[in-house]
């Protein structure tokens, strides 16, 4: 997994309350398990109209906004099913880091397993953050994890939580696979131990 440090990047405003994980990768979408290719189809239903062309008011269409890094959402963002393709589809178009007053919770925790920094703030900081991803190509933002700020483009601070061993586990870039394999000292240690004391398993 990408280690997360700090992320300068456009940040999109997408104040839609409720977007839920199949406004985000649509069902038709989930038959593949690879984690890449599905960036293209990220909010296709709100990207494209039924002929498959660009719909040109949709932001992540917006010349300044195709290459966003961070999302700025309503609140409730990643509802709905705990479909694992919504955060692929997610890092696969090239955001690390979705900011608004709530997220579902598995959404939430796919988030950090997939490399992405879910970031909870008060409504007053997101709506300053909202006005800050609507400049458009100026709307740059600095997240920097180790110091849990956010630093918009007039050179404004706010600070975010973030639970101590997801930040670890985002700052090393460590999966649940990497934080197994970190104990495979221990776990070979007890696979050798148990043959010996029970032979007969």
């Amino acid at each position: 997994m990408d280690k997360f440090t700090t992320l300068t990047g456009v940040a999109a405003p997408m104040p839609l309350i409720n977007i839920d994980t199949d406004m985000i990768i649509p069902k038709n979408f989930l038959k593949t398990i690879k984690r890449s290719g599905l960036g293209v189809n990220l909010f296709d239903e709100m990207r494209y109209d039924d002929n498959g062309a660009e719909k040109p008011d949709f932001v992540l269409n917006k010349p300044a906004y195709r290459n966003a890094e961070i999302l700025v959402a309503g609140d409730n963002f990643g509802c709905g099913s705990s479909r694992e393709h919504a955060p692929w589809a997610i890092k696969d178009f090239g955001i690390r880091c979705v900011i608004s007053t709530s997220f579902a919770d598995i959404f939430f925790n796919n988030c950090f397993k997939n490399g992405i920094l879910p970031i909870v703030l008060p409504q007053e900081d997101v709506d300053k953050l909202m006005d800050d991803a609507e400049r458009g190509a100026n709307a740059i933002l600095t997240v920097d994890l180790e110091a849990q700020t956010i630093t918009g483009p007039d050179g404004g601070t706010i600070g975010f939580e973030v639970d101590a061993h997801k930040k670890h586990c985002l700052l090393e870039g460590l999966d649940d696979i990497d934080l197994t394999l970190e104990k495979a000292g221990a776990i070979k240690s007890f696979e050798s131990r148990a043959a010996m004391e029970r032979p007969w398993v």
